[in-house]
This record gives structure tokens, C-alpha cells and sequence, in this order.
């Protein structure tokens, strides 16, 4: 079975990479990094204040060659870190920038699959050639994502945790930054599982990263990044892969992500006492059901989320098909839509409320087990000081 699964996933994996290398090959430009090489020549020649500014983005993608209006969903609008990240590549030629980022995705993919993926051997190589066949993951390589970054960071985050190294966990977490709403929890999952040290180091880490770039874009610059983010939330296709398609309204939508957060929050909470991967499991899925703001590449977050519920042990018979099933509904959003995969995260909360509950109940059950083998030891020890003090007959007559 192994044998088959890894044939198929080497199979997809190698049709992707040459669909990808087709698409690059049909048209250099269109890919996101187009927008973040322009913005990044915009902050270097006109100033950092001006990145957000649509005529001079126009005016870059002109100089490009590129041939694209600025649009709906044809703008620059990411964190400024995101420009000063692609900031070296603007000394390239805008195919070799390419080149050179997109090495830096695939490095970003196979780091995290190292720090992240469960299993050992051969499974683990199928395992990276399923990332490789997964419609998200491929799909944000395509367009030259920031994703896989922010999961590097996520994925470091856990294995600096599982060595105790806090700090630096908390600092991995600044990837965050790059594009905040695929982890959008975890500084707080950090924060109410205990690990205070790592949520001090990611506060501080990604404060002064986000200092830095209110202080380097200044007043005008943030005004203009609020006004592009107010109309990106307007802008229905930012919104069909979110909660809001289920719960309507922006009010009700808003509610229900934030009862989601809390829900997933007070899980990890559950968790404390339990395993490292029980940190990151409800704050990634949980975080991306009370996401206000989703496209389809930024669900690799949920293949992150399922390595490391993978590696966790004892695990229920099926929870491999439910992983699967899950995954396949987010291969199959251009065709279904969103609705299977909301049900599958919130399925997948569902059932890691069950697990928590189990584990408290076997918490319970052992704790008890324990004060009865305490109570009896007591009263044996009871007993045999009753005896020690029962006065003893002296035989004289010896000797």
C-alpha cells in the first residue's frame, strides 16, 4: 500500500512541476513576486513610504515588461517585510529573481518537511512528494507565496520547542509577520499553554518587526496600507474560502471566528499537560477557520497541521483516513468549493475536543487510581503499627 501511495504522490508531484514550469514558461509574470519585486524597487528608488502608492505600482510593472493592470486582485498589498524580503533580488533580472526565490520556496518546503513531517525512511520521502502533488502547496509555489515561509517558521517553532529552546521558538514565529493570518493563534496558543518564555520571545520578535516597518513606511505609508487592506476585505473572492461563507453577514461572521479562536485557544489550553504537536494541531486549524481573509495556496497551512497530528501517538485506527479525506477536500475546493472543507476543520475541532475530554477523563481515572493505592498503602501501614504495639510475651524460663 505504502508502495502504491508512493508511486501516486512521485506521479502528481511530477506533473505539478511541469504544469508549473509550463505556466512560468507561457507567461514570466504572473506570479506575486511581480508585485513584490515592483513594490521592493518602488521602496528603494521612491522610499518605503510610497510602496502602497497604485500609480507608482503601475509604473513598475510597466518598467518590468509585464504587461499587467493594477486590479482587484493585481496589487501590491502584503506587510511592507514582505518588500524589504525581495528587496536583494531587484540587483536580478526579474526571471533570475524568480529563479532564485522560487529555490528559497522548495528550501522552505523540503526544512519543513524535515522538522515536521511524521514517519521515518522511505514514508518520509512520500510524504514530500505528496506536498509536492497537494494543489495548495504547488499553487503557492506558482504564484511565488510567502507561505511556506511563515511554515518554516511555524515547523521551527515546534522542533526548538520539543528541545526546550523557548526563546529562539518564540523568534521563529516572526515569520508571522510575512503574512499573519495563516498562524494567526499561535503567539496565544504559546501564551495559554504555558510557554511563557517562547510567547515573550514571539511578542517581542514580531513587534519589532511590525515597529520597524510602521516606523520605516511612516504615517502616510500605514494610512495607505490600511486603505489597500479595507478594500482587500471588501472584495468578495478574499472572503468564499472563509467562515463568512457559512455564516453570512459580517457581524455574524465576526462572532463565529471569534468563538472559533476561543474554541480552539482553550483546547490547546486542554492540551498543556500533553505533547508538544498538541500546541500546534487546534492553533493551526483552528486559526484558519477564524481567519478573516483566505485563498486557496494558504491552505498548506492545514498539511503543516496534519504532519504533526501524524506524529502524535496513540492514534484512533481511522485517523489516517480522516486526515486524507480532509486533504482531498482541499484538492478538491476548485471543484466543490469551500463547504467540505469547513466541515472538515470543523469536524477535525470537534474531534480533538473528544480527545481532550478522553485525556482529562484518563487524568481523572489514574489520579483516582493513585489516591487508592496511596489510602491502601496508609492503612497497611496503620495495621502493621497497630501490631508493632501489641505488648509481647517474655519467655523467662530460657537460659
Amino acid at each position: 500500500m505504502i508502495a502504491a501511495g508512493a508511486s501516486a504522490a512521485i506521479l502528481f508531484a511530477a506533473f505539478d512541476l511541469y504544469q508549473w514550469i509550463a505556466a512560468y514558461a507561457s507567461d514570466n509574470f504572473h506570479n506575486d513576486l511581480t508585485f513584490y519585486y515592483a513594490a521592493a524597487t518602488i521602496g528603494l528608488n521612491h522610499g518605503w513610504q510610497s510602496i502602497y502608492d497604485l500609480r507608482l505600482q503601475q509604473e513598475a510593472l510597466d518598467a518590468l515588461g509585464s504587461r499587467i493592470q493594477i486590479a482587484e486582485l493585481a496589487r501590491f498589498i502584503s506587510p511592507p517585510p514582505v518588500a524589504w524580503l525581495a528587496a536583494p533580488l531587484t540587483l536580478l533580472p526579474f526571471q533570475v529573481a524568480y529563479e532564485v526565490w522560487s529555490a528559497l520556496l522548495l528550501a522552505a518546503l523540503v526544512w519543513t518537511w524535515y522538522l515536521a513531517a511524521p514517519g521515518a525512511g522511505r514514508l518520509r520521502l512520500v510524504h514530500l512528494a505528496a506536498a509536492l502533488a497537494w494543489l495548495p502547496v504547488i499553487y503557492g509555489l506558482q504564484l511565488g507565496q510567502p507561505e511556506l515561509f511563515v511554515a518554516l517558521g511555524v515547523a521551527a517553532c515546534y522542533a526548538l520547542l520539543r528541545q526546550e529552546r523557548q526563546v529562539l521558538a518564540g523568534v521563529a514565529l516572526g515569520a508571522l509577520v510575512l503574512k499573519p493570518q495563516l498562524a494567526l493563534l499561535m503567539p496565544a496558543a504559546l501564551l495559554v499553554n504555558g510557554r511563557y518564555k517562547a510567547f515573550g520571545a514571539s511578542v517581542v520578535t514580531i513587534g519589532v518587526l511590525v515597529l520597524a516597518a510602521v516606523l520605516v513606511v511612516g504615517p502616510a505609508g500605514v494610512s495607505a496600507y490600511e486603505q489597500r487592506l479595507n478594500f482587500a476585505a471588501s472584495v468578495p473572492v478574499n472572503r468564499e474560502l472563509t467562515i463568512a461563507a457559512v455564516a453570512g453577514n459580517l457581524n455574524a461572521t465576526r462572532a463565529v471566528e471569534a468563538v472559533i479562536a476561543i474554541w480552539s485557544l482553550v483546547l490547546v489550553y486542554r492540551f498543556r499537560m500533553s505533547r508538544v504537536e498538541w500546541i500546534f494541531v487546534p492553533a493551526l486549524v483552528g486559526g484558519l477557520l477564524a481567519s478573516p481573509y483566505l485563498h486557496l495556496d494558504d491552505f498548506l497551512m492545514i498539511g503543516l497541521a496534519a504532519w504533526l497530528y501524524l506524529r502524535t501517538t496513540p492514534q484512533p485506527g481511522w485517523s489516517w483516513a480522516f486526515v486524507l479525506a480532509l486533504v482531498i477536500a482541499v484538492e478538491g475546493i476548485p471543484f466543490w468549493g469551500p463547504l467540505p472543507v469547513i466541515a472538515g476543520e470543523l469536524a477535525a475541532l470537534g474531534l480533538l475536543t473528544l480527545i481532550a475530554m478522553l485525556e482529562a477523563d484518563d487524568g481523572d481515572r489514574k489520579h483516582h487510581d493513585a489516591e487508592g493505592q496511596h489510602d491502601a498503602g496508609l492503612e497497611r501501614d496503620r495495621q502493621n503499627l497497630a501490631v508493632d504495639r501489641q505488648p509481647k510475651t517474655v519467655d523467662h524460663g530460657g537460659g
